[in-house]
């Protein structure tokens, strides 16, 4: 028996009682991990959340509920009522032995029921102007991880970049290249004032001088600009691959000019919410809960960001897209009012469209602050953290925090091969049960009864019977964290194991058994692992 098929009966029953009583037209009943073990497994305020309705005492309906659920004929030890009436249950473990062979039996463990949902997941999104920086970092770590844990959960996944190749910035990377040309050819040279210094711009405009000679002018401003993106496209495609991160599609803004985007402006203008003020052409967005009206296209007749974003938005909700996530930096927050504004007046639901904000980090070394780039002299770059410490510490560390909550990077932590090391006491776990296998010097032969097991075998039996319901809280809440929450459990619950239960003894049925149960653990800590981007050794 699974824990998820149990939970479930658990639930439906108590959702049952609660519409058959009267109580509620719909109920949802939860059962949540409790964080203290002496308080049962699992828990529930359902008794509370149907009181007001039942106009019952609930420890009354608490104690009703008890008994529906001590009839079941699922694998309870005891039903506790606690507080003001919350059920805590108290599994009987030794019947969780059967996720062990359900694991081994089944590489997809954990992998929930296709669902008819489909995300467009919209991350890094970086200028096509140079090298990728923490934040792109930190972003790109968790877009792919929400795609890999909404995947692994059934949804289908798009990933895509939007690459802003349409605004001044690319006339300025234009320059800034043809600049470093001319400087080449040993001509008068000025990078322009919101010009690209990076080294990448030099590569850039050798490449060009090695492709086209020395003839080229100003007048091929264009090319500069057209070879320019491609250039910088490839190497972010290669960075990003570099990291574990890779799109389904690479967006084109450039696609949008100028049909789409007049055509939207077309289209707003229809609704009535649109007016010309000091020459420009303003939408009503504050009717919309903007903070002011917003300028759309300016006196000049140049169009400001926000009205590209919404053309570019309104592609995604014409694909046929159920759910849009794009992962943006903090410093964007002002601009979701008005794309939801304009997208709502174009008749899309907004709600559809999720904004996830990622915070700042700060990187130590040497317990200084590090702010400047080895490679650049500028702000810290994805490049600079892959050859300081490798992709598996960098996509755990950013994985384990929440992205609206500022975090620290600690690059001595990330190197440390202790049991401090988060990254390092996960992966070790796994290479642990790998030495194992060596020292046997057995093959694992597959068992479906378990009677050798200890009682220190339970906690782990619950945290493996538990990863379907963690893949599930983690798609539903787009949470990566919550993986790296359940691989230290995991972990740590096996450390305990193998320094208190000797794994290979002179019985074979129970060294057999053993090696089943650490080959069901290693799987689930490889697959876990695998929906963060971190690797799985089995030597370290």
């Amino acid at each position: 028996m699974l824990l998820t098929d149990v939970l479930q009966q658990l639930s439906q029953t108590i959702n049952t009682f609660a519409l058959e009583q009267g109580w509620a037209n719909t109920f949802a009943c939860e059962f949540t991990p409790t964080k203290d073990k002496s308080h049962g497994d699992y828990a529930t305020n359902a008794a509370m959340m149907l009181a007001k309705v039942a106009q019952k005492n609930p420890r009354e309906i608490a104690s009703i509920l008890q008994a529906k659920l001590l009839e079941l004929d699922v694998p309870i030890q005891q039903v506790e009522i606690a507080g003001p009436g919350f059920l805590n249950v108290t599994f009987d473990k030794q019947a969780f032995t059967s996720v062990i062979p359900t694991i081994l039996s089944n590489p997809n463990y954990g992998s929930l029921e296709n669902k008819d949902i489909s995300y467009l997941i919209e991350y890094v999104s970086a200028n096509p102007t140079g090298t990728l920086h923490i934040g792109h970092a930190r972003g790109g770590a968790y877009g792919d991880n929400v795609a890999r844990i909404l995947t692994k959960a059934g949804y289908r996944v798009h990933k895509e970049f939007y690459v802003n190749d349409g605004g001044q910035q690319i006339i300025n990377l234009a320059k800034s290249i043809l600049a470093r040309y001319q400087e080449l050819l040993g001509q008068p040279f000025t990078i322009p004032e919101d010009g690209y210094f990076g080294t990448e711009i030099i590569d850039a405009a050798k490449q060009i001088q090695t492709q086209y000679g020395n003839t080229l002018t100003e007048a091929d401003l264009e090319l500069f600009q057209e070879f320019g993106v491609t250039v910088m496209l490839q190497q972010l495609e290669s960075d990003l691959a570099r990291y574990g991160v890779t799109f389904d599609q690479w967006f084109r803004e450039k696609t949008l000019y100028p049909d789409q985007i007049e055509s939207v402006i077309k289209e707003l203008k229809a609704t009535g919410k649109t007016y010309e003020s000091e020459g420009a052409l303003w939408l009503k967005t504050s009717e919309l809960g903007d903070e002011k009206d917003r300028v759309m296209v300016t006196s000049d007749g140049r169009y400001t960001y926000f009205v590209p974003d919404t053309a570019y938005h309104k592609t995604k909700f014409d694909r046929g897209f159920d759910s849009l996530v794009n992962v943006w930096g903090a410093d964007h927050h002002g601009t979701i009012p008005r794309l939801k504004a304009s997208l709502s007046l174009l008749g899309y639901d907004s709600e559809r469209l999720h904004i996830e904000l990622l915070q700042m980090v700060k990187v130590y070394q040497n317990g200084e602050e590090v702010k400047m780039s080895k490679r650049s002299g500028n702000a810290i770059g994805l490049l600079d953290l892959i050859d300081e410490v490798g992709v598996d510490p960098i996509r755990y560390f950013f994985a384990a925090r929440a992205l609206s909550t500022p975090m620290d990077l600690d690059l001595d932590l990330a190197l440390r091969k202790t049991n401090e090391n988060p990254v390092y006491y996960a992966q070790y776990a796994h290479a642990r049960i790998y030495s194992i296998f060596a020292k046997a010097e057995r093959s694992v032969t597959p068992v479906t009864t378990f009677t050798q097991l200890s009682e220190t075998a339970y906690p782990l039996l619950m945290l493996l019977s538990e990863y379907p319901v963690v893949i599930e809280e983690a798609a539903s809440k787009r949470i990566p964290h919550r993986l790296t929450q359940y691989i230290q459990s995991l972990a740590t619950a096996f450390h305990q194991y193998y320094n208190e239960q000797p794994m290979i003894t002179e019985s074979d049925q129970a060294t057999n058994e053993q090696l089943n149960f650490i080959q069901a653990i290693a799987w689930v800590l490889q697959d876990a692992l695998s929906l963060i981007g971190v690797s799985a050794p089995e030597r370290m």
